[in-house]
């Protein structure tokens, strides 16, 4: 893998740092913290570009010569290269640091995944399905309206902890479940990248059944049994003094208005991506590849799913007037949907698109 596999493990580190400052930030509003984070974010994003340039090069350099997005491992960074980017972009634009406490954990959890799984990270060859142009445009129009789907879910989580003030509201316990389970897993595994990965107290070949091997699936059953006691505490505590964040966001004079618009338009955005690039452009490679437009494989289905959650949420907003609240819920459902089109239908099913499994 060469230099890339370095920039890239650069990149990873960085973006785990970064999650961490702007989390520091996010909760002791330090403005110094907030540009090392930036910093941070920026100089990982760099590495992780040139790591994409060099592994692209590599793959030319022993013969294969395609763009580096066709395997799960690849897709998964360019998803972090996207999101990051947008991410930048924002902050750079609307100066709003406090966002990335919310968006750089997407970025660690994706690539956490990459390394507890122990997915292959070489270069290989492409299978016959797999060599078509249409397959550049759908998998980098997929993944760009993911990014910006990312972005979405960040500034629609972060409205429904400002806009909520009863515990008692549909909306609040939504978030605080939602927002909780989404900080216990990013917290499991981190702490199986602890175990695991930087003091290398498994085995190579463990590494891919290690995930939340130290909290929900560990061996010794007080310590699962541990583990889940303790997640039902943080959801339980987040629904209890969810106020506390609300305070702290608010201390940060976001405007709600800022979020819900923030929300409209990166959707405005990724939809027509991602009915171009997901949709169409997959449609046309399925039937170069396999005869058939549409085949309602798992991967196809969920993606119809995806994209009419969020077609509902464009309806929602255009043609019955949905503000705030409603559509913020909406936005967290299809994200939700996204992860599970991409990585759930990945791990649990199986179909046309297995050939992106773990290895």
């Amino acid at each position: 893998m060469g230099n890339s596999s370095v920039f890239f493990g650069i990149a990873e580190i960085g973006y785990f740092v970064a999650m961490m400052l702007y989390i520091a930030y996010f909760v002791f509003k330090g403005e110094y913290l907030g540009k090392v984070a930036t910093t941070v974010t920026i100089i990982s994003f760099l590495a992780q570009t040139v790591a994409f340039i060099s592994r692209w090069v590599e793959s030319y350099n022993i013969g294969i010569g395609r763009p580096p997005l066709t395997n799960l491992y690849e897709s998964l960074v360019f998803f972090v290269w996207c999101l990051m980017l947008g991410y930048l972009i924002v902050e750079f634009k609307y100066k709003k640091r406090s966002l990335g406490a919310f968006v750089t954990p997407l970025a660690a959890l994706a690539l956490g995944f990459v390394d507890l799984t122990g997915m292959s990270k070489s270069i290989e060859p492409l299978v016959p399905a797999l060599q078509s142009n249409w397959l550049l445009a759908h998998v980098t129009m997929s993944f760009i309206a993911y990014a910006a789907f990312g972005l979405s879910f960040a500034a629609a989580l972060m409205y429904l902890i400002v806009k909520t003030d009863k515990r008692s509201e549909p909306a609040y316990i939504f978030w605080s479940v939602s927002g909780s389970i989404f900080f216990i897993v990013v917290s499991a595994m981190l702490l199986d990248y602890v175990n695991y990965k930087v003091v290398g107290e498994s085995a190579e070949g463990f590494i891919k059944n290690s995930l939340f091997r130290s909290t929900f699936r560990n061996s010794s059953p007080g310590i699962a049994i541990f583990s889940y006691l303790a997640a039902i505490g943080i959801v339980f505590l987040t629904w209890r003094y969810g106020s506390i964040l609300k305070r702290t966001i608010a201390g940060f004079n976001v405007p709600v208005d800022f979020l819900d618009e923030l929300n409209y338009k990166v959707i405005a955005v990724g939809f027509p991506i991602f009915t171009l690039g997901g949709l169409i452009c997959g449609a046309v490679w399925a039937d170069q590849a396999w005869g058939t437009y549409w085949s309602w494989d798992p991967k196809e289905t969920w993606s119809l799913i995806t994209w009419f959650v969020y077609a509902f949420y464009l309806h929602a907003r255009y043609l019955r007037g949905w503000r705030g609240r409603k559509v913020a819920v909406v936005s967290v459902v299809g994200f939700i949907t996204v992860i599970f089109t991409y990585l759930g239908v990945n791990i649990l099913l199986s179909g046309l698109h297995s050939y992106g499994d773990l290895m």
